[in-house]
């Protein structure tokens, strides 16, 4: 299948774009998608399970109950009762905004071995075609890299193609978080690559909290960072209908809205979205809690509106493209739901405009040494002083004051 981030099949978006009238007539004449409706997932029984559970003679609260109630509920246990409750429950719990983070960790290691296992199994399941079998061993794999001492899983989701989150840093004491917001054909298998690291999730928030450590030492800063690779939602797969509409944009929002409620402490908060990530950020961007300080884009195929004041947001909105990336062939409309609206790096939208020029490709920006990583890691740690602008003057730094996140602009 073509890849919407790595691809430069640009007739395809042609062509969605020339059957907008099409998809309007189906739209107005009943024409409806069929989907299906499957059982009850591992993470849902999970969630039904603890919703009819008890601990020590309490009833637990709704999983879908404030982060604030979930936290005062957790807090009022002991360690040996949150650990139990890890144990018992360990899809819910990791996937429980309002649990505290260590526990979320804990669950999701759980959660990890049980599937891991399953997958064992279905290895050497003889119903099972061959590739049936060797997609198994790979997921077996992904899934026992995942539980490595060190690695904490903040989100986990088996169904499907896989959601899942990772932090880099110490999320309960950062005083500034940076979050990456991935594009399509995102899912568990392709959460973390060996072959040109910096362009799946796990290689971006790494590089990008090893940056931000640099340009604390050069900003002369002692602030607290962490990074979560987050590939919370079910993207896109490939280039098609899902990747030139909303839909999944709609529901990434709604759950990237859920995390930025629920992260511990008073953190400020930094998005860094690429590709069809971009849509979700802008999407999500009207509700983001005003901990939200900052929402830089690359590689965009536009935020679902004509300008940045659109967005809705107090948040500052940055953006870059590297001149060879070929996302900038797209073309940047809305037109019966298909497209994503203006070209962020373009005067009309009203970004801030960062250099991205050491960049390669659509999926380079997060690549070491590049002018487009220091860029992100500046913003991640307040330094937008040292942001390099995409031209000439300091225009994207306009209005900016300080080296801190104190005042917007």
């Amino acid at each position: 299948m073509t890849s919407f981030d790595s691809s430069p099949t640009l007739n395809a978006w042609r062509a969605l774009a020339a059957l907008a009238v099409v998809f309007v007539m189906l739209a107005t004449t009943g024409w409806t998608a069929v989907r299906s409706h499957p059982g009850k997932t591992a993470l849902q029984a999970s969630r039904s399970s603890w919703e009819h559970g008890h601990i020590d003679g309490r009833e637990l609260p709704d999983p879908d109950a404030s982060p604030t109630r979930l936290a005062r509920f957790f807090a009022s246990l002991t360690a040996q009762q949150r650990t139990h409750l890890a144990q018992r429950y360990p899809l819910a719990v990791g996937n429980m905004n309002g649990a505290p983070v260590e526990l979320r960790y804990r669950a999701n290691r759980v959660a990890l071995g049980h599937e891991r296992t399953v997958e064992k199994k279905r290895m050497h399941d003889n119903r099972l075609t061959p590739l049936g079998q060797q997609e198994a061993g790979r997921l077996m794999h992904r899934f026992e890299a995942l539980m490595t001492v060190g690695r904490h899983i903040l989100a986990f989701d088996p169904e499907g193609s896989g959601r899942i989150a990772e932090v880099f840093g110490d999320l309960d004491t950062a005083q500034r978080v940076s979050i990456i917001v991935p594009g399509v054909d995102t899912d568990l298998l392709t959460f973390q690559k060996t072959n040109k690291e910096y362009s799946a999730p796990v290689g971006m928030a790494k590089n990008l909290y090893a940056a931000e450590n640099t340009a604390k030492s050069r900003a002369d800063t002692g602030t607290r960072t962490a990074v979560i690779a987050w590939a919370d939602y079910t993207s896109p797969g490939g280039l098609g209908i899902d990747s030139a509409t909303a839909g999944r944009a709609e529901a990434g929002a709604v759950r990237l809205n859920a995390l930025l409620r629920a992260l511990p402490g008073t953190s400020q908060v930094a998005l860094f979205c690429h590709s069809y990530g971009s849509v979700v950020c802008g999407v999500a961007a009207h509700a983001l809690p005003s901990r939200v300080t900052d929402i830089a884009v690359a590689g965009s195929p536009g935020m679902r509106t004509s300008s940045a004041s659109h967005l809705h947001t107090l948040a500052r909105v940055w953006a870059m493209r590297d001149a060879d990336d070929w996302i900038q062939d797209v073309p940047y409309m809305e037109l019966g739901g298909l497209g994503h609206g203006e070209d962020p790096v373009s005067n009309a939208f009203g970004a801030r405009v960062l250099a991205a020029k050491d960049a390669e490709g659509h999926t380079g920006y997060f690549a070491a040494g590049t002018d487009s990583l220091a860029n992100f890691a500046d913003i991640g740690v307040g330094a937008y002083r040292s942001v390099t602008c995409a031209h000439e003057g300091d225009t994207c730094r306009e209005g900016l004051s300080g080296a801190s996140a104190a005042g917007r602009a």
